[in-house]
This record gives C-alpha cells, structure tokens and sequence, in this order.
C-alpha cells in the first residue's frame, strides 16, 4: 500500500521543516474502483451500515525499512444490506477522517471481494502493509 501524494507532500515539507504534521488518525475504507495517487476514483460503498473503521496507534506495528503492517485485526460493521450491488471490493484505503478527508494511503486488495448482507469484512493481523518507497 503505497503513500499517497498528499501524505508524500505532507511529509516531506515536515522533514524539511516547512512546516509541521499533525499526526493523523487513520481510518481504513474500502472501494470497489482504482483509486489515483492523487486520491481520486476511490468508489466507497453507501449502503447497508458501511462505514470506515477507525484505528488507533496500537493497531499498528512500529515501522521498520520503510513499511508497517497492522498489528491487530481489522474489523468491519456487519453489512446491513449488500455493499456494493453487482461489483466487487477491490481497494483498501487509507484516510485522515471518517468521511471525506485526504487519502493516505491505497493498495488492491489480493482477492476482489463481494460483502454482503450479514457478512463482516475484516483484515487478520499483518494482512496490510503500508510502505514509504
């Protein structure tokens, strides 16, 4: 899951000393479209009690050569209703806010995957890996 524009930019003008970076709280989403570096064409679902799950510091492993992966499972809301009607999930997104907000990071998901009404989409400890290249 590679860095977004906005976060590489955000970074680089800390470590510079352009000015500061305010440690954000990541919230994990998902989409069934190719997002942009750019953090466009991300296509969340909008149905049945989808929501970004929020995560906490702890929830992650400590960096190491430029990557990290999640240090605790990853649990969605049970759908309420299908998520996405005829199509797939096929991205994991990265964001700074429950809603809206700028991307941070993205990165395909190994198999697409349909969540549907009853099911609980989750990702097992380790499962994602954010990299700075």
């Amino acid at each position: 899951m590679p860095a977004s524009v906005y976060l590489a930019n955000k970074l680089l003008d800390h470590q510079l000393g352009k000015t500061s970076f305010t440690m954000p709280t990541a919230y994990v989403a998902l989409s069934s479209t190719t997002p942009t570096a750019g953090g466009t064409n991300v296509t969340e679902p909008s149905s049945g009690s989808y929501a970004r799950k929020v995560t906490a510091g702890a929830d992650w492993n400590a960096a190491a050569s430029g990557a990290t992966t999640n240090a605790n499972a990853i649990t969605f809301t049970t759908a309420t209703g299908d998520w996405v009607s005829g199509a797939n999930l096929t991205y994991a997104v990265l964001y700074d806010a429950s809603t809206s907000g700028n991307m941070l990071a993205y990165g395909a998901l190994t198999t697409a995957k349909s969540v549907l009404n009853g099911d609980t989409a989750s990702f097992a400890a380790g499962q994602i890996s954010v990299t700075l290249t």
